[in-house]
């Protein structure tokens, strides 16, 4: 069996999650530098075990590569690429050793360092004094090659070549696999032959970059893959993964050269590099992994020899993935899926063991050794270093786990043999501590899962109870049910008091929850508030209001209660139009970043579904004058009819003594202003059958029915209190005595108002078969008053004929009457208006006259039976 690693966290980042590109960058002494995709590149100390240095770049960072000799770092954002010289980590070094307590420094990069002005460059790669970005133009990738200054107070780079590759439609990886793996980019790598000396340029270039991403690989290998050319003029070679999967490569000194497809995995390619490394310090083997754990070994099949000549075998495999990020040192290749780390061993003994275990030929072992990594037991690995050997011969592996901590990783010296009983006491005791260690991440990652696992459900049953909540809702609006029979219903009363000597009208919904379900977080309650004549403000804008209620637990059979404003004394925009609507937004469930992060386009969609559309008229409004409810209303509030008195006293004294000054002594009294009146005449009849008589307790039914005067209180009462469409006047509207059909009240705009009820005979004048009629008539000095009041007056009589019964018409002599002199009035009418806009007359008096007509059309009104 393989022994168990032993993990130690050594820091912890500001960041979580595994939707970063994250890459550990070695080789500056005791420094790591450890970039999070985000604008942060954190310097770690081994030696101090502590992040001492903070570098704040201006936007994203995407990659970073070094230069130890210059002690210089290139670091790829998108606003371009920027150098930085670690010259300043020595200094704080120093100073951290004087105070060791110190917090991380931060250093802020400045446009200043900004040596090459291209924009999202995927990845980087430094050759020498070459630089090399890649990124993706439109229709193609772009790799562009820029001299590097000798000086490092030099900011100058000039490009001197540039290669382009066709982009191809990218490989689609899945939505659940990308949005839990790392985002990956491009790779580039550089590969040198193994023949090259270590006194050559190309090998010296090699030696003063940092060696991660430069690999050495044996000469014949080397020759066979990228040709004769390359192989004599010992040219470094370019190696390019793409997310489309294609492996690309070009010379990069052999003049004509261009890039050419190696091969593809037909998987976005996320890591490239070189093992089973000889005693020479020569690679023999090219490994590239995809995403999806697609693997390509790129050996020397030395068989063929035999024919002439060698040739580049390309062994395909699947490893189990995904693969996340890898690292390679000189006979393994070490990768993370996330939930575990494996290592592949890739040498040429491991193969033939493998093979004999499995009775299978050697030839064909290789793609099946693939299948069978060995599990070092640890988990959430998002970014890996190459490999470090200890002194002891152990393996340390440095990483980054997806909870943002940097962790060293310490794998067995090697293979215990598995014939042996015993083990020494020193490796039991490492084992038992290695395998409580991975029982903590395992409980650690379990405890993780829970908590997402009952968040989504809780999520789940939310959205379970809105659909239900929305069908049900959708059901009632092809029903047509009434308000009071609805599951979730409103209602609203009107009110008007007095704030800081200034009277306004209030609006109070009720809604009630008869559903079995609970209105909880999520669901907000909608309410619109637009007058019934639609019209938009000078600027554009909209005339109507909206209110929200967010609902937080309205349990079934329970109400809830809130007041809107809707109008101020003097405010004439009635009848207003209210309509009613639940809203749910899954963001307010959720909350903004996770329905960002889970629920990409969804941050402002939402579910309406509407209740009710109801509608607030004059009779809403009204302000009662009566005599039996002044007293009640004095106490309340002051009368802004004895206000009004008072104003009009004081007018008219000051008038008077004017007119006396002008006039020596003549008094000048104000003119009255015109009334203006409305009716509507409905049948006895019909309000008999449809009204309860308001005198019943001494009487008998049918004789308090025949009452007139009684008859007419019962209209008055049905008109000033009904709840009609779910909207009923409030505290002075639920019971009024009314002990005159006569009542005073002032409208909404200030106006003062007089509304009566009657009976009266309708029929002409020498005829006997009259028809007993009840009017109601509306007067005020205000035209608007009138029209309004008329307008509310009509929709009660309307809703009062919906629940008369059917009947003969008995009236039909009468009604044919009224038809008649309504016919003969319209022609009059009509001649009158063609003589306003035929004849050359004034605005005013065609004012005037028009006013005329408007008024003769209210006043006498066709009899409703």
């Amino acid at each position: 069996m393989e022994g168990r690693c032993a993990v130690e966290t050594w820091a912890q980042f500001g960041f979580s999650g595994g939707s970063y590109k994250v890459k550990i960058l070695c080789g500056f002494g005791t420094d790591v530098l450890i970039c999070t995709g985000t604008e942060e590149i954190y310097v770690f100390s081994k030696r101090e075990r502590k992040i001492t240095t903070v570098l704040l770049l201006p936007a994203a960072v995407s990659d970073l590569v070094g230069n130890q000799d210059k002690h210089l770092i290139y670091v790829a954002c998108r606003s371009g690429v920027y150098r930085v010289n670690l010259q300043f980590l020595l200094h704080r070094d120093q100073s951290s050793q004087a105070d060791a307590s110190s917090s991380p420094a931060e250093l802020k990069i400045s446009q200043e360092c900004l040596v090459v002005g291209a924009d999202e460059v995927s990845s980087l790669l430094l050759v020498g004094s070459v630089l090399l970005t890649l990124c993706q133009r439109d229709a193609s990738w772009l790799l562009t090659l820029y001299k590097t200054p000798k000086q490092t107070a030099s900011t100058s780079h000039e490009e001197f070549g540039s290669f382009h590759l066709p982009v191809v439609s990218a490989v689609d990886c899945g939505a659940a696999e990308s949005n839990r793996r790392p985002r990956k980019g491009s790779v580039l790598i550089c590969i040198h032959s193994g023949d090259v000396e270590a006194s050559s340029p190309s090998n010296a270039s090699a030696e003063s970059t940092v060696a991660q991403d430069h690999f050495h690989l044996e000469p014949l290998l080397f020759k066979l893959l990228f040709g004769v050319e390359a192989a004599l003029a010992k040219s470094p070679v370019i190696l390019c993964g793409l997310p489309d999967g294609r492996l690309c490569f070009l010379p990069l000194r052999l003049p004509g050269s261009r890039l050419r497809v190696l091969h593809s995995l037909e998987q976005p390619v996320c890591f490239v590099g070189a093992s089973v490394v000889t005693e020479t310090g020569h690679a023999q083997c090219l490994v590239a992994a995809g995403e999806q754990g697609r693997v390509v070994l790129i050996k020397t099949d030395k068989a063929g020899s035999e024919g002439g000549s060698a040739v580049a075998a390309f062994t395909e495999g699947c490893v189990p993935g995904p693969v996340w990020c890898g690292c390679m040192d000189k006979s393994c290749f070490y990768y993370s899926t996330g939930a575990d780390l494996l290592r592949l061993d890739l040498s040429e003994g491991s193969f033939v063991r493998e093979s004999k275990e499995r009775g299978e030929e050697t030839s064909g072992t290789t793609a099946a050794a693939l299948q069978s990594p060995s599990s070092l037991n640890v988990c959430r690995v998002i970014a890996l270093a190459e490999p470090a050997r200890s002194t002891a011969g152990d393996v340390q592996l440095l990483g980054v786990s997806a909870r943002g901590q940097l962790q060293r990783i310490c794998l067995p010296a090697g293979r215990v043999d598995e014939g042996s009983s015993k083990l020494p006491s020193t490796q039991v005791s490492r084992s038992v501590r290695d395998l409580l260690s991975a029982i903590g991440d395992v409980c650690e990652r379990a405890s993780v899962l829970k908590t997402v696992i009952k968040s989504k459900n809780q999520f789940l049953r939310l959205l379970n109870h809105a659909i239900s909540i929305s069908f049900l809702l959708m059901a009632d609006t092809t029903t047509d049910l009434p308000i009071k029979e609805k599951p979730i219903r409103c209602h609203f009363e009107t009110s008007w008091s007095r704030l800081l000597q200034k009277d306004s009208l209030s609006l109070v919904c009720f809604l009630h929850n008869s559903s079995p379900f609970v209105l909880e977080r999520g669901w907000t309650l909608s309410i619109t508030v637009s007058p019934l004549s639609y019209s938009s403000s000078p600027a554009g804008e909209s005339s109507s209001t909206n209110f929200s209620f967010p609902f937080h637990d309205l349990c079934p059979g329970q109400t809830f209660e809130a007041s809107l404003p809707i109008a101020a004394a003097g405010d004439a925009s009635f009848p207003m139009t209210v309509s009613c609507s639940l809203i749910f937004s899954l963001s307010s469930l959720l909350g903004e970043e996770e329905v960002a992060a889970s629920f990409a386009g969804l941050q402002s969609s939402c579910i309406s579904l509407p209740l009710s559309t109801l509608t607030v008229d004059w009779l809403h409004a009204l302000q009662l004058n009566s005599p039996t409810a002044t007293h009640k209303m004095a106490t309340v509030q002051p009368s802004s009819a004895a206000a009004d008195s008072i104003r009009t006293f004081l007018s008219s004294r000051q008038l008077r003594c004017s007119g006396r000054t002008n006039r020596g002594g003549e008094s000048a009294a104000k003119p009255e202003p015109e009334k203006y009146s409305a009716s509507v005449w409905v049948s006895s009849e019909i309000v008999r059958d449809t009204l309860k008589p308001k005198k019943s307790s001494n009487l008998d039914t049918k004789e308090s029915i025949r009452d007139p005067e009684d008859l007419c209180l019962s209209l008055l009462e049905r008109l000033l209190s009904e709840d009609t469409e779910g909207v009923k006047m409030g505290c002075q509207g639920d019971k009024i005595a009314l002990s005159t059909s006569v009542v005073h009240a002032c409208g909404p705009n200030g106006a003062a108002m007089k509304l009566t009820v009657k009976e009266i005979n309708v029929g002409e004048e020498e005829s006997t078969d009259k028809e007993a009629t009840i009017e109601v008539q509306i007067e005020s000095s205000s035209l608007a008053a009138v029209c309004g009041l008329h307008h509310a007056v009509l929709r009660r009589i309307q809703t009062l004929l919906q629940s008369a019964t059917e009947k003969a018409a008995s009236t039909k002599n009468v009604q044919i009457l009224g038809l008649r002199r309504a016919l003969q009035r319209a022609e009059i009418q009509q001649s009158q208006i063609s003589g306003a806009f035929g004849e050359v007359v004034s605005t005013v008096q065609r004012d005037r006259l028009l006013l005329t007509v408007y008024q003769e059309l209210r006043q006498n009104p066709l009899l409703i039976v």
